[in-house]
């Protein structure tokens, strides 16, 4: 584990004094380290004797059904793409920190989502969010504006994400023109799309930590 992810564990611990529930939102472009960070960060405070659960956004996606009525299957990700209502409820009941909340997972083997397929306990005190729009300025994913109590951008430059994309679809056994069509007609500009549009976070790294 790095170094720097044990420095941002110690900042979170003394940002969190003692309050029952401390969300993270972790926010980034596809391809940027989102799941691993949040991961590796989850580990660190476990470290130190603190209980962590990561919430992924992935598991808003829409169903594919859905898109291909809409016309947008090719452009899965953007952030039209999302139950962003869905996502807003699951969020505000894991800020209570009142009940259970069961949130749905997305397996992107079989590119969907599976409802009620990770527990968040009331008694998990720190809550690592991790997806794409967590910072994004645009619709109605503004609504996050303010309840994260720490939050990091991961902002990798433009080459190392494409490097990082051509590797994930590739490992889906995706051949060479619909690698392509994923990495340069849909996770790039979505990519871009998020670095220009997002607030300030409270950690900023230009590139993920292992």
């Amino acid at each position: 584990m790095s170094a720097r992810i044990d420095e941002i564990a110690g900042e979170v611990l003394g940002r969190a004094g003692d309050a029952r529930r401390f969300l993270i939102g972790i926010a980034g472009p596809p391809g940027s380290g989102k799941s691993t960070m949040a991961d590796n960060l989850a580990a660190a405070l476990k470290a130190k004797g603190e209980s962590a659960a990561v919430l992924p956004m992935d598991g808003f996606h829409m169903d594919n059904a859905i898109l291909i009525e809409r016309g947008l299957l090719a452009r899965k990700g953007i952030p039209e793409t999302f139950d962003v209502r869905g996502f807003l409820d699951i969020i505000r009941a894991v800020r209570r920190a009142d009940q259970e909340v069961l949130a749905p997972v997305f397996d992107r083997s079989r590119e969907l989502a599976i409802a009620s397929a990770r527990p968040i306990d009331p008694k998990d005190r720190f809550i690592i969010v991790e997806g794409n729009y967590l910072l994004f300025t645009q619709g109605k994913w503004a609504e996050l504006d303010g309840i994260f109590d720490f939050s990091i951008m991961l902002a990798p430059p433009i080459e190392v994400l494409e490097e990082r994309l051509w590797a994930r679809w590739r490992g889906y056994n995706l051949d060479e023109e619909a690698a392509s069509a994923k990495v340069y007609g849909n996770d790039l500009p979505n990519g871009r799309l998020i670095l220009e549009n997002r607030r300030p976070a409270d950690v900023t790294l230009e590139i993920a930590l292992a």
